[in-house]
C-alpha cells in the first residue's frame, strides 16, 4: 500500500476518534495525518502512532494536499466542506447520510461491492451502519441466490447517537442506581431500563428515515433496484454495537446448510454455531472489532423459502469507521 496524506474530518467525535484508532490498527502507511474539527475543538491534542497532533479548524483552505479525507461530520457540514475537498483534489469518504443516495456517488461496502468506488467523481459514501452489518451478514447467501426482500428489527445501541448517547446511559444507569431520576436530553425519553421504537426523523410513510435506509441503501449496494425491506428501527439500553434479527426471501430456495457454509464463507463475517456453548453472538462479542458475527440460521415458519437468522456488529468500527478506512485501503490498493 502506498503512503498517504490522510485528513479527518470531525476528528474529535466518536467516529472520528474511531477512524484514527482503526488507521493505527491497519498500520496504514500515513505521511501525514491531518485532524480537523470546529473552532472550538482546534487546539486540542490527540495521540497517532506515538506522536502527538494538533487539531486544526476545518477551513475551505485545511484540505490542500491531502490524498483522502474521511468524514466524520453530519450531512449539513459534510455538504457544506465537500465542495473544498473536492476542489483540493483529495477523495472525500463520506460517513454522512448526504450523498448516500446521490447516482454519482457510489455508496460502499468493499466486501460486497468494493469496485464500485473506483468510479467515483471525488466523493464516495459510507452506509448506514445497520444497513452495512446486515447485508454483511446476508451477502454471502445473495450470491447463493438474488435477495428479493428483507424483514428486519434492529436493535440499536445508545453508541448509535455518538458519544452524547453513551454518556446519556451510562448517567441515566447511575442515576436510577442511586434513587434519582434520570436526566434525558439525547432521546427521545429514558433509555436505561427501557427500549425506543422509534429512530431518527418520520419519513413520510409512517416510517423512521433509520427505517428507510436499509432499503434504500440496500438496492445501490446489492445493485437490486426491486429489493423490498420492511424495517422497524429500535433504541436499546446496550453501549455499543447493534444487533438485527432479518428474514430474507430468495429468488431460489436456498437450504439452510448452503446458507450457513455461505455466510461462513464470506470475508469479514464469522458464524457462530458453538461459542461458549451459544449458537448467537451479543453485542459484547463483537464491541471493538470488524467481524459480522452472525448466528441462528434456520428455516422461516412462515415461508418455507425464507431464511431467519441474527446479526451483531460494532456500529462504530465495521458500520461507520472501519468501513471507510477500508474503502481508502481498497482505493489506495487499487489505484
Amino acid at each position: 500500500m502506498k503512503s498517504c496524506k490522510i485528513g479527518i474530518l470531525g476528528a474529535t467525535g466518536a467516529v472520528g476518534c474511531e477512524m484514527r484508532k482503526v488507521l493505527e490498527e491497519y498500520d496504514i502507511p500515513v505521511s501525514e495525518l491531518r485532524l480537523l474539527a470546529s473552532a472550538r475543538s482546534a487546539g486540542g491534542k490527540m495521540s497517532f502512532k506515538g506522536q502527538e497532533l494538533v487539531v486544526q479548524e476545518a477551513t475551505d483552505e485545511a484540505f490542500a494536499g491531502l490524498d483522502y479525507v474521511l468524514g466524520a461530520v453530519e450531512n449539513d457540514m459534510s455538504r457544506r466542506f465537500a465542495p473544498a475537498i473536492k476542489k483540493s483534489g483529495a477523495v472525500y469518504i463520506d460517513n454522512s447520510s448526504a450523498f448516500r443516495l446521490e447516482p454519482d456517488v457510489p455508496l460502499v461496502v468493499p466486501e460486497i461491492n468494493g469496485a464500485d468506488a473506483l468510479s467515483h467523481n471525488g466523493i464516495i459514501a459510507n452506509p448506514n451502519c445497520c444497513t452495512i452489518i446486515a447485508l454483511m451478514a446476508v451477502a454471502g447467501i445473495n450470491k447463493l441466490s438474488k435477495i428479493k426482500s428483507i424483514n428486519a428489527c434492529t436493535y440499536q445501541a445508545a453508541s448509535g447517537a455518538g458519544q452524547a448517547g453513551m454518556k446519556e446511559l451510562d448517567d441515566q444507569i447511575v442515576a436510577l442506581a442511586k434513587g434519582e431520576k434520570p436526566v434525558v436530553k439525547t432521546f427521545a425519553t429514558q433509555i436505561a431500563m427501557n427500549v425506543i421504537p422509534f429512530i431518527d426523523a418520520p419519513y413520510g410513510n409512517d416510517y423512521t428515515k433509520e427505517e428507510m435506509k436499509m432499503q434504500n441503501e440496500g438496492r445501490r449496494i446489492l445493485h437490486a433496484p426491486d429489493l423490498r425491506v420492511n424495517c422497524t428501527c429500535v433504541r436499546v439500553p446496550v453501549r455499543r454495537s447493534h444487533s438485527i434479527a432479518l428474514t430474507l426471501r430468495t429468488e431460489e430456495k436456498v437450504p439452510i446448510e448452503a446458507a450457513r457454509a455461505a455466510v461462513a464463507a464470506f470475508p469479514g463475517v464469522r458464524l457462530i454455531e458453538d461459542y461458549e456453548g451459544r449458537c448467537y453472538p451479543t453485542p459484547l462479542d463483537t464491541t471493538d472489532q470488524d467481524l459480522v458475527w452472525v448466528g441462528r440460521i434456520r428455516q422461516d415458519l412462515i415461508d418455507d423459502d425464507g431464511i431467519t437468522l441474527w446479526c451483531c456488529g460494532d456500529q462504530i468500527r465495521k458500520g461507520a469507521a472501519a468501513n471507510a478506512v477500508q474503502i481508502l485501503c481498497f482505493l489506495n490498493e487499487n489505484a
